[in-house]
């Protein structure tokens, strides 16, 4: 009786516990350079701005 209740009560609360959890996948940071540089989504690195 006490293994079914335990196995009850964990099969309810578990996907509570995933949503509170949340989902990172699609969560993004801004990512900010130094004047006269840009990001690059390709590399993830700050590359300079060339102006011609």
């Amino acid at each position: 009786m006490l293994k079914t209740t335990f196995v009850a009560l964990t099969l309810t609360l578990l996907p509570g516990i995933a949503l509170a959890e949340g989902c990172s996948h699609a969560k993004t940071t801004a990512m900010s350079c130094a004047d006269g540089t840009m990001p690059d989504a390709e590399t993830g690195t700050c590359v300079p701005v060339t102006t011609s």
